[in-house]
């Protein structure tokens, strides 16, 4: 037990501890692992002589479970986990979820919706003097006010509605740590006010250099306020650039401080190199599907400069990418490979974006200064190094390990940027293909890949061509898994019939489709709300109704008996009933392609 953070005070008194400086609360099952973000956390404050401990998924409905591991000597830590806690327990169409893969058992309801607010509420209730700091995905992503797709209404800061005294957003371990040891030190918390990456609140706006929103008021009385508040906000990205972004809540203020710099590659190496079990909490005595998804999975970077308009990772993480070396992902693997439950099959090397690994812009005066939403979107930046070697010979040295019988890369690539990637994509279709290759074109149709910021239908078709002839020459029995998303903004039912068509010629055929959700923090869910493209400006068709929303997912899904009629209804709508035997009908042979897995390697 002493070798896990403690969850119960009879372990951390086996660590010779009778007081713990630092709690975390957390609404995923406790998992020992550098892809949950609140052991990694934990793990991080240890190595710099914390004393910390993890209350995981705690019943909610009384402080009791709370006060397990005492009053801490300088605060608590709250996540509401992995993914948002709202995301995680209903669909795109609002209905109830009955399974949690963060959870022993894989069931639902071990934590509450707004697991953020909820928990903070509890923790306030046992220790009233005892500050509380919230962070996470949750937290990140509705550190402003924002439009919630649960209520249908424009919500205030997290901060305020949870009550909590800090809000950390992003990748944590700079921000939380300078937090900590300055607390250590005897400053109070109300007198920490200039850490990057984290919010409070106050009673006047402050610096005058500072960039000041649109109230919640205003953005919640006008949808084209609500926009500009957004556009605004995005704009202060990028770390070397952005001011103090300030936002009027009635009497009180949010201030939120620049994000926190990238960490460097001894960083990133030093957060990996933690003694890290990998493995759930001995107590549990269930499966936890999101382990088992993950465990055998090597994450090689952070960050994402694709900027995909239903992403929320420049939010959160943002588009720098920050890259382990070599040998700290060939030293982690190589410790995998002792794991007694390893057997030789390394699930994953890569991260949001696998082919990304070791790219960085190559002029550091215009990054410093950059606004641009993707580094490659409508055309590469020319001032993005792309040179696929560091990727590459990665894979190549992963694979040649001593234990290690396959590689694969299943965290999804950007075929747009593999055209200028020739080594990596014969790498990647050689070796790292496990019979599926997961590809993201979300969609074909060019004006809605356009206000997605994707790469259209060209570029897919070159891509899917390229496959598929590098396949034949190996020999090699693969096919491409392709994500498409139905009923985002900007998409009609016309396209949906037109992108069904464009898959049917392709030979393709999918049995699932992500229903596009308006999660905080994306330029989509902007949209979605307001009908404007915040960057631009531009009007944007949407379709909000359940019933339209469907009507494009089954479009997609024609093949399937249980669509058939949905199709035919969609047809009617588009007065094309006659081309009913363009889809339904025809000759055109398409093959099928296995269902779409939930991924639970949500960022932090």
């Amino acid at each position: 037990m002493t070798s896990f953070i403690p969850t119960t005070i009879e372990e951390a008194r086996q660590r010779g501890w009778n007081e713990l400086d630092v709690i975390f609360v957390s609404g995923d099952a406790y998992i020992d692992h550098p892809a949950f973000g609140v052991p990694l956390l934990a793990r991080w404050l240890e190595s710099h002589g914390f004393r910390v401990g993890i209350i995981a998924q705690p019943d909610w409905r009384s402080k009791e479970p709370f006060m397990v591991l005492g009053r801490p000597r300088l605060f608590f830590a709250v996540s509401a986990g992995a993914m948002d806690s709202m995301v995680a327990h209903y669909t795109p169409a609002r209905k109830l979820r009955h399974d949690d893969a963060y959870t022993p058992g894989n069931r639902h309801g071990a934590r509450p919706n707004r697991a953020t607010m909820i928990y903070t509420s509890r923790l306030k209730e046992a220790f009233k003097d005892v500050p509380v700091i919230i962070g996470g995905i949750e937290a990140s992503l509705r550190r402003f006010a924002h439009y919630d797709f649960w209520e249908n209404k424009v919500r205030r800061s997290i901060l305020f509605d949870a009550k909590a005294d800090l809000l950390i957003y992003g990748m944590a371990e700079r921000s939380l740590l300078s937090l900590a040891e300055r607390m250590r030190s005897g400053e109070r918390l109300f007198e920490i006010r200039d850490i990057r990456g984290t919010a409070y609140h106050c009673n006047d706006s402050g610096d005058a250099q500072s960039v000041e929103l649109p109230s919640y008021e205003e953005i919640t009385s006008s949808k084209d306020t609500f926009a500009e508040a957004f556009r605004l906000a995005y704009l202060q990205q990028n770390p070397w650039s952005a001011k103090i972004v300030v936002q009027q809540h009635g009497n009180r203020v949010l201030v939120c401080n620049p994000p926190a710099f990238p960490l460097t590659e001894a960083e990133m190496d030093a957060v990996y190199a933690l003694p890290f079990e990998k493995s759930p909490h001995p107590s549990y005595t269930e499966a936890i599907p999101a382990w088992e998804q993950i465990k055998t999975s090597i994450t090689s970077h952070r960050g994402c400069f694709g900027g995909c308009a239903f992403c929320a990772i420049t939010m959160h993480q943002g588009k720098t990418i920050q890259s382990r070396s070599k040998s700290s992902i060939l030293a982690e693997i190589s410790a995998l490979t002792r794991k007694p439950w390893f057997r030789g099959a390394i699930s994953d090397i890569g991260g949001p974006t696998a082919n990304m690994y070791g790219l960085s812009c190559s002029n550091s005066d215009a990054m410093k200064k950059c606004q641009r939403e993707s580094c490659i979107f409508p055309a590469i930046c020319k001032n993005l190094q792309t040179n696929d070697k560091p990727a590459t010979t990665l894979l190549q040295s992963a694979r040649s390990l001593e234990g290690v019988k396959h590689t694969a890369v299943s965290s999804g690539v950007r075929y747009d940027l593999l055209e200028s990637q020739p080594a990596y994509f014969n790498e990647l279709v050689g070796h790292q293909v496990s019979g599926l290759l997961k590809i993201a074109p979300e969609h074909l149709v060019d004006h809605v890949t356009d206000i997605m910021r994707k790469p259209g239908k060209k570029s897919f078709e070159k891509f899917l061509t390229r496959f598929r002839e590098e396949s034949d020459r190996l020999g090699k029995r693969q096919y491409i898994v392709p994500y498409l998303i139905s009923g985002h903004p900007g998409c009609t039912l016309a396209d949906m019939f037109e992108l069904a068509l464009i898959l049917k010629k392709m030979g393709i055929k999918v049995e699932q489709v992500q229903d596009f959700t308006p999660t905080p923090g994306t330029i989509a869910t902007c949209m979605f709300h307001s009908g404007i493209d915040p960057m631009s400006g531009k009007r944007v068709y949407t379709a909000t109704s359940d019933r339209e929303k469907g009507l494009q997912k089954s479009l997609l899904l024609w093949h399937l008996p249980a669509e058939r009629a949905k199709v035919v209804e969609a047809l009617k709508e588009l007065g094309r009933e006659g081309d009913s035997g363009l889809l339904i009908g025809g000759s055109n042979k398409a093959v099928p392609i296995q269902k779409r897995k939930t991924s639970t390697k949500k960022a932090r």
